[in-house]
Order: C-alpha cells, then structure tokens, then sequence
C-alpha cells in the first residue's frame, strides 16, 4: 500500500526561512543568535520512522549528521511531517523539544555546545529509536568511544540442505570453540563464545538412524575449557562428559540420532549460563525418515540474552555481568548474537511472494522464554517444542518456545513488504530483539490493500 506523503505548504527553503528566528524557543535570546541551523522533518513522505533534513548540506539525508564547533549556538527545529506523536531528545545535553502530534507542527530547541563529542539525537516516544528515528550530532573532531569488531551474526540463511530420503550414515561434525571479541551493536563490543565462530553455531543436520561421529577442539588462544551438550544425544551429559576440552586440545564422541526432532544444543562447561549467553549454543536437526517435506525457503534463528556490567547502549567493549545473569536482568535481547542484526541489510531474510517459508526457531537464553511472531503474518502449520511425529498445529499467531528448546514454523507469503520478527514480549524490541523478512514481488489487493475513508 501506498503512503500518503507529507506535503509541505512552502518549498523547503521557506519551510527554513520560517522557522528560524520566530520559531526559536525562550533560551535564543539568553544564548544569542545560534551559530547554526537546522531543521529536521519527521517521516518526510518515506513511510519510515525516520528524521529527515530539510534545506542546507542535510536536504533530503535521513538521519543526517548534524555538526557544530565547541562554543557554537545550535538551533534545531522539529517539523512534524506524517501526524504521529514525535519529539527531539539529546539526552547527554539535557536538549528535549515538545512532543508535535499535528501535521506541521514545529518545535525549535536552542543550545549551546562547549566539549567536542558525539551526541545521539532520537525521538523518545517508545519503539520511535529503536525503528530508526537516531541520528548523530557531532561537536568538533572527538575522539569516538564506538568500538569496532568483526560480526558474529549468522545469517539466517546459512543452514544445511535438507537430509532428503536417504538411507542412514555415519556423519562427521567438526566443531571449534572459539573465544573472541565481536560486534554487539553500532559502536559497541562484546567478548563472545561461540562455536565455528558465529552466533549461533553451524546448524546440525542429520536424519534419524544416522550415526554422528563429532569432534570438539578448542581454540588454543581460549582462556576457559568448553564442551558440547547436544539434546539430541541418548548419554549421560548429551556428550559433556566426553568432550570437556582444555585449550588447544581436542575431544570426541559418537550417538545414534534415535529421535527425530529439533534440538538446541550448547557449552555444558560451568558456569554453564555465562558460557550459554556468551554465545555458545545452536541446533541440530534429526529429521524423519523420508525427510521433511520441501519448502521454497528455509532460515535459522535463535534468541538469546546477553548480560553486560554497562547500560544498553553504552558505547565501547561492554564487560560480562555474573550478577545480571543470577539476577535474570540481561542488558540486551538478540536474534543470532546481535542487536539488531537480522535487521540489516546483510543478515535479514528475503523470500519472493508465494513461497513457502520455513524458519528453525530456537532459544539459547538461558533464562527467557521467546513468544516468537512474525508481525503480518500466521503460521500455517508450527511443530510443537520441535516434535516431527506429533501432529503439527495449524493456523498460529504465536508459539512459546522455552530456554534450551526449539520449534519450526512455516507460511506461505501472499503479500510483498517487510514482515518483522519480535518476541511478543515486545518491550525486548527496544533492547535489540528484532529482525527483518523481506517478500518481494506483485501486490495482492485482493488480501491486503489501502483504503481512503469516505469513498
């Protein structure tokens, strides 16, 4: 559907030109005539949650970069462009316009600068930040807190073909524990463990009958031992207690997949939650004889929480907090090890209209239960805590799966646009829960379609 797009009485310039000196708040005359100007349009007709510059360098930039020197008056006017409740919040600065709820409201916030800095402006209507309403002011040339890592996000789309119909064999799995620094959020760094090096680990795709030789080493440059603890696996420890592995060494251990079935699978090594939100669990997948039935798309996700000594959001490496994990108050939510990550442009998942998609649903935790949902769509048919020989449940808006368990979903995509994965506990989306699917291909008015009142 379309979006009726903000349309400004004036050209943009004159939008400016009017909002200067009369719109300016009680504090320009205090402060003196600002330094610099600029004015910021919510929406500005993309449909998107987003600010958008008008006039200058920044016309026409979303988010742009706002930039002033130490000692400058800075003047910001908000203009609300697409008549849903906004406001401007530096928080650092104290800086906060009025809330603008009409279409062309405006609000101007005055103030002065004196520390070269980065200072993030944002709308603080809850969600409005997190959906994308952030942008930077930056003061001077400031040394940046924001820390840089390579990715540890799996993407959803890196899993094992289907086992198909095949008679059993004996397979072999090679899998590394490795401890290393990793990308958290924009600026922020964590220390994860993981296996094979990404969150979460290589999916494990067998069917049953088949006889699974695996091996775990652990990286030499590790500073704990680690293990595996496969759910799939009928032995003591699900393997644990053949694979404690000290660094640089290596351990293995056979099972027979007896059961078909989804199964989460994760660092057995105390403490076993630190290293399970650290990053350490996965999925194997025991299908049925005969296989699974095919699909057009198939995905991998998992959930976890990550605890850190340092508020969400903080800027720079964050440091693992024991006391948030006993307490059960993590700092951040993630999809497949990140903030955000099944957001971007990299890692969301894409499919085409009429395909039938198949997501792997799993949670790491170790602590929350997920209320997994697709917003805009119903799983037509969902396997129950991951079971493949209990009947599957049909017609499903949202399924619960717990710490340490595992269910499949799928649905067929009648109608183009982007779709969003939450936990339906949804204020965990504005801690970094979230991830994008996209459908392409013709819209179907017929299913879904805008109407304009009246007519």
């Amino acid at each position: 559907p379309e979006v009726t797009p903000w349309i400004p009485t004036a050209t943009p310039q004159e939008v400016v030109d009017a909002a200067m000196p009369a719109a300016a708040d009680d504090h320009s005359e205090d402060l003196g005539v600002p330094d610099v100007r600029y004015t910021l349009l919510t929406g500005g007709g993309t449909g998107k949650l987003i600010f958008v510059g008008v006039g200058g360098d920044i016309d026409g930039l979303e988010n742009p970069t706002l930039t002033a020197e130490p000692g400058d008056v800075v003047e910001i006017t908000l203009i609300n462009g697409d008549k849903i409740e906004h406001d401007l919040l530096i928080e650092e600065l104290g800086v906060h316009s009025e809330p603008l709820q009409e279409l062309d409201a405006q609000s101007t916030v005055t103030f002065k600068v004196e520390e070269e800095a980065e200072y993030a402006y944002f709308c603080s209507i809850p969600g409005h930040r997190q959906a994308g309403m952030v942008g930077t002011l930056r003061v001077g040339q400031p040394q940046s807190a924001a820390a840089t890592a390579p990715s540890i996000v799996r993407n959803p789309a890196d899993l094992p073909a289907p086992v198909g119909d095949r008679p059993p064999q004996t397979i072999a799995v090679d899998l590394l524990a490795q401890e290393l620094e990793g990308q958290l959020a924009d600026g922020t760094t964590y220390s994860y463990y993981t296996f094979n090096g990404q969150v979460p680990g290589p999916m494990i795709r067998v069917r049953v009958g088949d006889t699974v030789e695996l091996t775990l080493t652990n990286a030499t440059a590790s500073s704990l031992s680690h293990s595996i603890d496969l759910h799939a696996v009928n032995g003591p420890g699900g393997g644990a207690v053949y694979t404690q592995t000290a660094p640089g060494d290596t351990h293995a251990f056979s099972f027979k997949a007896l059961n078909p079935g989804v199964y989460v699978y994760h660092c057995a090594t105390p403490s076993v939650p630190h290293h399970i939100a650290s990053g350490m669990y996965g999925l194997i997948v025991v299908e049925p004889e005969g296989g699974l039935p095919l699909v057009d798309k198939e995905f991998y996700v998992m959930q976890g929480e990550i605890y850190t000594e340092q508020a969400f959001g903080t800027l720079g490496h964050l440091d693992f907090s024991m006391q948030k994990l006993l307490n059960e108050t993590p700092e951040y939510f993630v999809f497949n090890g990140a903030a955000g990550a099944l957001t971007s442009d990299e890692n969301a998942l894409r499919a085409e209209v009429g395909d039938t998609v198949r997501i792997f649903v799993g949670v790491g935790g170790p602590n929350f239960t997920s209320s997994f949902h697709v917003i805009g769509e119903i799983f037509d048919r969902v396997y129950p805590f991951g079971s493949m020989t209990s009947p599957a449940l049909t017609d499903v808006q949202t399924i619960s799966v717990a710490p340490g368990g595992a269910w499949i979903v799928e649905f067929k995509l009648e109608v183009p646009g982007r779709y969003i994965l939450v936990d339906h506990a949804l204020s965990r989306l504005e801690r970094g829960l979230a991830g994008f699917l996209y459908a392409e291909g013709e819209d179907a008015p017929e299913i879904f379609a805008e109407l304009t009142p009246g007519t």
